[in-house]
């Protein structure tokens, strides 16, 4: 199931809400979509799930183009918004029923479906409840229902962690590892960036519409490995701590944060042991020193920070 975006641009008067993007998600990958509010996910996301028409370009889901065959795509696809829309009159159920036969799905083939997506994610012990009087998780947990009811290939997921407490992410967590281990392609946005640096095969990140950099974690966490984050803590002043961190050769950044100072340094064999030896010589003794991985946090930030104005 690849999916390659080829050329976007989606504009609303003068502004390009897309901006001209190109990616490809590989069959079978969990891909994090990042960027900050008003960068074009939730637009890119609508026209992949042929809510939306791009104003040029396409978006070819199996071989088959959003544009000109959205009923060839349709069947391949599950979209989960980044809310449950209001219906005040219909459970659980009958919400998940409407949607499994607006999918063509006939009897016993629909029961057998339906039964299978509410134990599957969960909803079963609430299909008799009203969606509007649920949890923020549980809600959650009925949307995505519905978008597995037709068996897709590909989801697309906008911002479902979203105002969910740690116990309902960590369950997302493992229901979207669990449908990766079942083949399906999964493209999600998310804010929390640290839990798609975790679960997240690649990433395409985006600015203003317009494309940062895409591919899988392993390649975009090599390009930024040629520096080192260490974390330094001290009992004095880490004003000063920080003013002699930054007057030492090889560190590329360094900021105070509360009672410590975070560096970047050049990966380079002692580079930290000659940092510390630095500041000793300078009168600052260092009383911690964590090395930290990089993650797509600080990837973002680097790609940011003065990219796009």
């Amino acid at each position: 199931m690849r999916v390659e975006v080829h050329h976007l641009v989606r504009a609303f008067g003068a502004t390009r809400a897309v901006d001209d993007l190109t990616f490809t998600i590989e069959s079978g990958k969990i891909y994090g979509f990042v960027g900050p509010n008003g960068a074009g996910k939730t637009t890119t996301m609508r026209i992949m799930a042929t809510l939306d028409l791009p104003n040029s370009g396409d978006i070819f889901i199996d071989g088959y183009s959003v544009v000109r065959e959205p009923e060839k795509v349709r069947p391949l696809i599950g979209f989960m918004p980044d809310s449950l829309p209001a219906h005040r009159d219909i459970t659980v159920a009958e919400y998940l029923d409407f949607f499994a036969r607006l999918h063509g799905l006939r009897q016993p083939e629909r029961a057998q479906t339906l039964k299978a997506v509410e134990a599957f994610t969960g909803v079963g012990p609430i299909r008799h409840k009203l969606p509007a009087n649920l949890s923020k998780g549980m809600k959650q947990r009925v949307s995505l229902a519905r978008a597995l009811v037709q068996d897709p290939q590909f989801l697309i997921l906008d911002e479902p962690a979203a105002g969910l407490d740690p116990k309902a992410r960590i369950e997302l967590r493992e229901l979207i590892l669990a449908l990766a281990a079942q083949g399906k392609t999964l493209f999600i946005s998310s804010h929390i960036l640290g839990e798609l640096t975790e679960i997240c095969d690649g990433t395409v990140m985006i600015e203003q519409g317009r494309l940062l950099q895409a591919g899988t974690m392993d390649h975009l966490l090599a390009k930024h490995h040629d520096e080192v984050r260490y974390w330094l803590g001290n009992e004095g002043d880490t004003a000063v701590l920080y003013e002699h961190c930054m007057g030492f050769p090889g560190v590329t950044f360094s900021q105070v944060v509360k009672d410590e100072v975070e560096v970047h340094l050049h990966k380079e064999a002692g580079a930290a042991a000659a940092l510390l030896q630095h500041l000793l010589a300078q009168g600052v003794v260092v009383n911690e020193c964590r090395r930290r991985r990089a993650g797509l946090e600080d990837m973002f930030l680097e790609m940011t920070r003065g990219q796009l104005q």
